[in-house]
Parts: structure tokens; sequence; C-alpha cells
């Protein structure tokens, strides 16, 4: 994946000499995954550019370059460190465009690794994109493939939007084939296994995890429907509901807490509109209310494929 998105901002620069980069260490390094790795040798330190580590002043200064026309993409280097940019991200970025009537387009991209799974510090594995998804003006996409990474990541960029772009970290280096030719719409959910008796739905790295139980299950004789997400605000809620009134249960996975979450959402919003062809309650599977732990036990923190399949036992169970 790290390589199809540094494929995906390396055509999309091509395409446009007003796209830049901007963060900390993605220049002569590379950034800390190597994923912009080259673009400077290729495109020069005009475009791509290190910044001091300050992400407020990254978010501010993407902000006063779309106003000129350029489109900037901001890498955060961790997704702990995004909150010293929140104030530019929720209350500039998200709503310039409404305060001008639609007349001043925001086309920033702002790159965010997150998730765990990696055995990291403190702020270094957070998953925290329902802060943003619950902004007006803001659309949140997260790829969980290498394909996603490379199509996804120059559709964010053609936005006249502000994108923020959740990379799942421990998917980094999974390999998957590209094909330069295919692309899903940004903000499609998709049908990744078919299945009959219950539908499971995530986003990013979770949906490797929702894969794995559902080749579980099948040894075992349950027919498990998988959905990628893909896009957190606005969520395609069609294929979700397709699903439930074909299988009649629903299990929504996601590494971040469940309080007031995405999965929240989904819940209530497959509640309300396919309430008749649930035979279940919808359940969800997410990290603990908890801050962060420590890396050592993250495995326990974090959803696997085990609670994933407690959880369509339990549905199936009604």
């Amino acid at each position: 994946m790290a390589k199809a998105i540094n494929a995906g901002l390396q055509a999309a620069m091509a395409a446009d000499p007003k796209v830049l980069l901007m963060g900390e260490d993605i220049g002569t390094l590379g950034g800390v995954f190597r994923v912009t790795e080259g673009l400077k040798a290729e495109f020069g330190e005009d475009r791509v550019l290190d910044t001091p580590l300050a992400e407020s002043g990254i978010v501010g200064t993407a902000i006063g370059l779309a106003m000129r026309g350029y489109r900037p993409v901001c890498e955060i280097q961790f997704d702990g460190f995004i909150f010293p940019a929140f104030d530019q991200i929720t209350t500039q970025l998200a709503k310039i465009t409404s305060r001008h009537e639609g007349l001043l387009p925001m086309p920033v991209v702002i790159r965010v690794p997150y998730g765990g799974h990696i055995g990291a510090i403190e702020h270094h594995s957070e998953s925290p994109e329902a802060y943003f998804a619950h902004t007006p003006g803001l659309r949140i996409v997260s790829p969980a493939t290498a394909q996603d990474g490379f199509t996804m990541i120059q559709q964010a960029i053609a936005s006249d939007d502000p994108v923020l772009f959740f990379e799942p970290k421990s998917r980094y280096w999974q390999k998957g084939e590209v094909d330069r030719g295919l692309a899903t719409p940004l903000h499609a959910s998709r049908v990744v296994r078919t299945g009959t008796d219950a539908t499971v739905v995530g986003h990013g790295a979770m949906v490797a995890t929702l894969l794995q139980a559902a080749e579980i299950a099948a040894g075992e004789g349950t027919s498990i429907e998988v959905i990628d997400l893909r896009s957190l605000s606005p969520i395609d809620y069609a294929p979700i509901l397709d699903s439930v009134q074909r299988t009649g249960r629903l299990v929504v996975v996601s590494e971040a807490p469940g309080n007031v979450s995405i999965s929240s959402e989904i819940a209530a919003t497959v509640a309300e509109r396919a309430f008749y062809s649930l035979e279940a309650p919808v359940i969800r599977v997410t990290a603990y209310d908890t801050p962060y732990p420590p890396a050592k036990i993250e495995t326990v923190y974090l959803p696997d494929a085990d609670r994933v399949l407690e959880a369509v036992d339990r549905a199936l169970a009604y």
C-alpha cells in the first residue's frame, strides 16, 4: 500500500503542477514510512516541502496555498499529532467554502497514517477519524488495499473539497495487485466477500480482519458478507442496506473506541432505515473506551477475528 500511495502521489503531481506535498521529513527522508520516497528528487524541493514540526502551521499554510490555486497534500506524521491542527481543520478548512457561498474551493488533502497493530508507543496508534467525520465540510476516506491507496489518493487530490485521507499504517507493507485503469468512486462502499447469514462492515485495517473471520466462519458452515466502507463521510449506505435486507444481521467493526463513533452512526442508521429487515440487534465490535494502551497489550484492546466471530454467533443466536 505504501508504494501504491507513492505511485498515486507521483501520478497526481505529474498531471498537475499545482499539486504540492508538505510535511515533516517527507522530502529527503521520504517520510517515516517512506510513502513519499523519491518524490523530492523527481519534482524538487519547491513541490515536496519539508516543514517545521508544527501541524497547525502545516495545515494553515495549506489553506493559504489552496486560496491561491494550489492543491496541497499535507502529511501528519502520526495520527495522535493531528490535534495541534484540529482548530485549523475544523474551524477554518471545513468551513471556508461554505463561508464564501461555494465560491472559494478548498482542495486540500491531509494524509493521516492511523491505527494500531504495529507495537508503537502512545500517540502513534490512535484512530481519531470520528472527530473529523462529525464535522460538516470535510470528506473522510480510508483505503484498505493497495488498489484503493493508488486510486483514492488521486481522487482525493482531484476533489475541490478538503479530504482527510486516513491510511491504515499496519497495511503499508501488505502487497496487492494495482490496476492503473481501475477506479471505484471515492465515496462508494464495496462488498468484498459475498455471504448469506450475516453482514459485517468495517474500514481500513479491519477489512483484513473481517475477511479472516469470514474465512474461519466458512469452515464452520457460516456464510458472512464483508463490506469495506472506504468512505467515512459521506457513508455509502446502499450496499450495507441491501446486504442487511438479505442477511437480516449486521456486525459493525472498528478499531476506534465505540462511544459516539462511526460504528454508532452506522448502527443507528441501519436500525432506522432497515428495522424490519433485522432479525437481531445490530452488534458493534470496537476498541475499548480507554486511552490507547501500552504496545504489549494492544492485541487485547483491538478487535480480532475471534471477537468478530463471537459477535456473529450472538447475532445468529436470535
